[in-house]
């Protein structure tokens, strides 16, 4: 037997290059297997690349790849497939979507945000929170939202939104367009800035804010590769300047609020009800309430920042190249305005917002037609059985898809039609159920009448100061990915001013 043996290893010697490759081999083999075993009878690739999966193809063209993902689901409403050793479920029915939204049994989906997102955010994001916790401080956030505080925010928004427009107009020109998606970002930074944070931050703070967030932004895109050189390392840690950075206003905020003064923009308002709760706890002599500490709620108003930030600059650039393609409904726009504000360099007011039924109606459209933030990640903590036929593997990452969703049920869905909100047809109550692009569930978006406000303050003002014709070219409105979704052609417009 001995002699067997040395024989066998005379034939086929043993070296460490071997035994790297067998164990390499075995664990290949071994994920090729795991991901069969949690696919299961889900439509998705066969065979995949260990480790990466579809990683490449995602970032390489991320419109064909979520294409493919929604046209493999088509007949089960999922489908599946692997990015960087996470397995991932695509959902492009609305009804399954909804299982995920609600956690019907809880605590067994929790929002991510993006696949890689905690490491990127930090630990204090809201985006991550669950339960009772997440619950009551939802609750301290509602100040943010009253009709006070729209108020206040109508006031900035409409005095930044006027001061860009009057720049674009200065730098465009009859024979060269200009692209509007930067121009419309940077308007759109600036606006939350001082709508969230007012005068706290200063020049040379918003300079660095803003090259931050453009690190940020970057490195949502990137490979999620955590070595110094690389752009999500530079993101995760532009992250902590920033929300440093809110920490400071937010401590700022509380000063100023403990006299007693008028809040002035949304981290006044939150600050004056943490005063409160400080307060009220120290009198009754209870522990000082969670989540004060100003690095907590720096944290969580960079999640407002962001969740503002991206998503209303797509919905901005959509609005602009869909009033233009569909000159009748830029027209109705028109008319509406004319009648509830005849003087257009008068400011508009809260009370005049409510009034343009007809331009929420366009802004309703835009987002249901072009859904800014097109997948809503999470996490699943636990086995769950979504269908009869399939059970979600514990671990995967499920991509509940809100713009599948959004043509799904509607009447001539493809079609760019405002008046399916009007009174007469109630789209948005028959198909409530389809139009998902603030979420739903325990994390739907909180600031959805401020995101409506600012969308209808604009179009407001950019229909009545401005005649806008697109530079067009044959695939401008095929949708590109950065990272929420724009025209290819970033916007590409010729600008004058409206008499």
């Amino acid at each position: 037997m001995n002699m067997d043996i040395s024989l066998l290893l005379r034939l086929f010697p043993v070296t460490w290059h071997s035994v790297i490759a067998g164990f390499v081999a075995l664990f290949l083999a071994w994920q090729q297997f795991t991901y069969s075993m949690k696919k299961s009878s889900l439509p998705g690739p066969s065979m995949v690349i260990p480790f990466i999966g579809s990683a490449i193809e995602m970032v390489r063209n991320p419109t064909k790849f979520w294409d493919d993902q929604a046209k493999a689901a088509r007949n089960l409403g999922l489908s599946g497939n692997l990015l960087f050793g996470k397995f991932i479920v695509f959902i492009r029915d609305s009804e399954l979507s909804h299982k995920i939204f609600a956690n019907v049994k809880p605590d067994v989906f929790h929002l991510i945000g993006h696949p890689f997102g905690k490491k990127l955010f930090g630990e204090h994001n809201l985006i991550y929170m669950f339960g009772q916790e997440h619950r009551d401080l939802r609750r301290r956030f509602a100040p943010n939202f009253t009709l006070k505080a729209l108020g206040v925010y109508v006031r900035i928004q409409e005095k930044v939104i006027r001061q860009h427009i009057k720049k674009w107009i200065e730098i465009t020109s009859d024979d060269k367009p200009i692209a509007l998606r930067t121009f419309c970002r940077d308007m759109n930074l600036e606006t939350s800035q001082n709508a969230f944070v007012g005068s706290y931050l200063t020049n040379e703070a918003k300079e660095q804010f803003n090259r931050d967030y453009n690190l940020f932004n970057t490195g949502l895109m990137a490979l999620p590769i955590d070595f110094p050189g690389f752009a999500f390392y530079k993101a995760k840690h532009a992250v902590s300047r920033l929300a440093r950075n809110l920490a400071d206003c937010a401590h700022q905020s509380k000063k100023i609020m403990e006299n007693g003064e008028e809040p002035n923009c949304l981290v006044d308002f939150f600050m004056a009800e943490t005063v409160k709760e400080i307060k009220e706890a120290e009198q009754r002599g209870a522990p000082k309430p969670l989540h004060t500490d100003d690095i907590e709620i720096g944290g969580y108003v960079f999640d407002f920042l962001f969740a503002a930030q991206d998503a209303s600059t797509s919905s901005l650039v959509w609005a602009i190249t869909l009033l233009e393609s569909n000159p009748e409904i830029l027209e109705k726009v028109r008319e509406e305005q004319r009648r509830i504000r005849p003087n257009f360099d008068s400011p508009i007011s809260p009370e005049q917002i409510r009034e343009m039924k007809y331009t929420e109606m366009v802004v309703k459209e835009v987002i249901r037609f072009r859904p800014p933030a097109t997948l809503v990640p999470h996490i699943a903590a636990a086995d769950f059985p979504i269908t009869e036929n399939y059970t979600i593997p514990k671990g995967s990452i499920v991509f509940p898809s809100v713009f599948e969703s959004s043509f799904q049920g509607f009447t001539d869905a493809h079609k760019f039609d405002p008046e399916r909100f009007s009174p007469s047809r109630q789209e948005d109550q028959l198909y409530k159920r389809n139009w998902l692009p603030f979420g739903a569930g325990p994390h739907q978006c909180v600031g959805q009448r401020y995101a409506l406000n600012y969308l209808m303050l604009f179009v407001a003002l950019f229909s009545t100061l401005v005649d806008c014709t697109r530079y067009k070219t044959p695939d401008c409105d095929e949708i590109a990915y950065v990272p929420t979704i724009v025209p290819k052609d970033e916007c590409l417009v010729y600008l004058s001013s409206r008499r």
